[in-house]
């Protein structure tokens, strides 16, 4: 065995507090497994804008309690002074790593709240404000596998941290020694109901209207959504919404989903079932942390699930009619264009970001509404955004006065989709999304792209390639290509920030002529896009 690696490893046994991974570890040690302490001691999890996130397990390369209160050390040393706000959810460890960061962050003299119970992001990202505090962090891997958990911070403005932070955070990790020498404190606030009491007051300035009369049949995925959207679904006078029953209660094991994401195939399986049998006009779910929201909708065809980008055009334009004055959409650069189209038909303005809410939240000022693709949704009213991240149960709520208001007009969801692409052209997105086991494939093949990029895709000449890496549209550089076609398409294709996947997005724009008819002109669109997904796929690793 590599005596560096037993070095390493004896060293992390020696201070870690926990018998679980020290057991582990020491099982590994004593039958000599290389392979497995490599793993674990080869390479560590990296610190960046998404904090941290990783497998359960010892070593550096694992989410445990050594990783978590080093974190939670080099967060202190930045901070220096102020507080603190720590949530999480009922993943495995997630309490007692909140535990852990408020122990390290009072024992290094600043102040801790720690959230009364597993609770959503969103109302962690929310109390980050409320409360004044200096930073936030919300343990959670969000739709991860269940053997996964994860680190995010946020910082005093209520949004997830970007560079350069997220480098003088890890730096400040890197400067952290043992952890069984750090001062350690008992004296954090553990917080009451008042604070998600305050969130879904907050809640109320969303452009809710007055129509009520909808039907929703509702899936938190084993995750801890149902109690805070039931309240905030009573609140605003929505009829309660049914649960999945076998879905409702928070269970780490996430036992009826092979991937607890809605976005997977299959996840709202049991609520769409639900659904069929009750006579809803509506289905929700909210992945794990209840910062996602996934819309399904009756169709003569039977249920639809709707796209990110057909949820998100839905919201930005009820935004947009609802709110008067200088206001901002934000979405990101592998999301729909539909937007900036809303934006200029009604008089606001529009930017596009890089991936991800830590971005979008710092489009610029005015913000009432942003949206990524991957079903993440920030809903604002009078005021801007009343969360500066993603909010699964704010976009909920928006999503069922949505449809209460079409129902009282006697429309559909599907009815107002039309509805924009005859005025706006149909935008037609798709995604592909390539899990691999090794990362390293995952550069390699973007890597292969951008040296060597076809001419062109499924019959469409690709008219420019664009690095991403470069840096494109004054944006900061980040991995991937974004490649232009001809007929008013193009595709994004770049890592995953938070999973081992390759994901790539695509849209294809088309008119829609007064003599069409849109539900062509969509199977068409979705004709192309299968045809460019079939193309890229042939270039990619499987």
């Amino acid at each position: 065995m590599d005596a560096d690696v037993r070095r390493r490893a004896e060293e992390w046994l020696a201070q870690d507090p926990d018998p679980e991974t020290s057991g582990e570890l020491r099982g590994l040690l004593d039958a000599g497994d290389e392979a497995a302490l490599a793993d674990r001691f080869g390479a560590r999890l990296e610190f960046g804008t998404a904090g941290l996130r990783g497998e359960l397990g010892a070593g550096p390369n694992r989410m445990n309690r050594v990783t978590v209160m080093r974190a939670a050390a080099g967060l202190a040393a930045r901070l220096r002074e102020g507080g603190v706000v720590i949530g999480y959810d009922a993943r495995y460890g997630s309490e007692r790593f909140a535990l852990d960061t408020a122990a390290v962050v009072t024992g290094a003299g600043l102040r801790a709240w720690l959230l009364p119970r597993p609770l959503p992001t969103p109302v962690l990202a929310f109390a980050v404000r409320h409360l004044g505090a200096s930073a936030g962090v919300m343990v959670t891997a969000s739709h991860n596998p269940p053997r996964d958990n994860g680190y995010k911070v946020y910082w005093g403005d209520g949004a997830q941290i970007v560079p350069p932070l997220d480098a003088e955070i890890s730096a400040e990790i890197d400067a952290v020694g043992r952890v069984d020498e750090l001062p350690l404190g008992d004296g954090w606030t553990v917080l009451g109901e008042e604070v998600v009491e305050a969130y879904l007051q907050a809640l109320e300035a969303l452009p809710l209207g007055d129509a009520r009369d909808v039907a929703t049949v509702y899936t938190p995925l084993h995750g801890v959504g149902r109690d805070v959207l039931l309240r905030a679904f009573e609140r605003a006078g929505f009829p309660r919404p049914a649960v999945v029953p076998e879905q409702g209660d928070p269970d780490p094991r996430f036992p009826t989903v092979a991937f607890p994401n809605p976005e997977e195939p299959g996840a709202m399986d049991l609520a769409i079932g639900l659904a069929e049998g009750s006579g809803a006009d509506l289905v929700i779910a909210n992945d794990p942390d209840a910062d996602r929201c996934a819309v399904a909708v009756p169709t003569p065809r039977g249920w639809r699930r709707l796209t990110g980008d057909e949820v998100g055009g839905l919201l930005a334009e009820h935004v947009l009619r609802h709110t008067t004055g200088d206001r901002l959409l934000a979405t990101t650069i592998v999301s729909s264009s539909l937007p900036a189209a809303l934006a200029e038909a009604h008089g606001a303005r529009s930017a596009r970001t890089l991936t991800g809410f830590k971005w979008i939240m710092r489009a610029g000022e005015g913000l009432v509404y942003g949206y990524e693709e991957a079903l993440g949704y920030s809903v604002g009213g009078p005021d801007g955004v009343i969360v500066r991240d993603k909010d699964g149960i704010g976009a909920a709520l928006t999503v069922a006065a949505l449809a209460a208001e079409a129902k009282r007009d006697g429309r559909t969801l599907p009815d107002l989709l039309d509805d924009q692409a005859r005025r706006y052209g149909l935008h037609a997105t798709a995604q592909l999304s390539i899990r691999v086991g090794d990362p390293s494939l995952i550069s390699e093949a973007v890597g292969r792209l951008r040296a060597a990029p076809p001419s062109e895709l499924a019959g469409r000449a690709v008219e420019c390639v664009e690095d991403l890496a470069r840096g494109v549209d004054g944006l900061p550089p980040t991995d991937g290509l974004r490649l232009r076609l001809a007929g008013s398409a193009r595709v994004v294709v770049r890592p995953s920030g938070t999973e081992p996947k390759l994901k790539c997005y695509l849209e294809v724009v088309r008119p829609v002529r007064p003599e069409e008819d849109v539900a062509a002109v969509r199977e068409e669109a979705q004709h192309d896009l299968d045809a460019l997904r079939d193309a890229l796929a042939g270039l990619l690793p499987s």
